[in-house]
């Protein structure tokens, strides 16, 4: 069991900046693929980036290539989205996510395949 807990949500103007971050207890984060996933309201969650257990790959979403960056530090099981150069349409409920599962890359796209969630931290991108 993994309880997952975002932080570093808010409003911020467009162009700006925030970091993420998800802190984990329970079990060791290295054993789990970790993932950001976002939902906006009438929308779907949808994929916004994630990161192998060692921290040596990642994805995006083509949305927000270029500008967000996912990292993790499994030394203080802690994951993090970098975002940058934020728009308006980045608003969302921005919510971690951790897998024990295996797939390929594009499995790892998909919330279903995901075990564990937090809460959700909002970001809000003021035009």
């Amino acid at each position: 069991q993994v309880q997952l807990v975002e932080s570093g949500g808010g409003l911020v103007q467009a162009g700006g900046s925030l970091r993420l971050s998800c802190a984990a207890s329970g079990r060791t984060l290295s054993s789990y693929v970790m993932g950001w996933f976002r939902q906006a309201p009438g929308k779907e969650r949808e994929f916004v980036a994630t990161i192998n257990r060692s921290g040596g790959i990642t994805t995006y979403a083509d949305s927000v290539k270029g500008r967000c960056t996912i990292a993790r530090d499994n030394a203080n099981n802690t994951v993090y989205l970098q975002m940058k150069s934020l728009k308006p349409e980045d608003t969302a409920v921005y919510y971690c996510a951790a897998t024990s599962q295996w797939g390929n890359t594009a499995f790892y796209y998909y919330p279903i395949n995901y075990d564990y969630w937090g809460q959700g931290t909002q970001v809000t991108v003021s035009s």
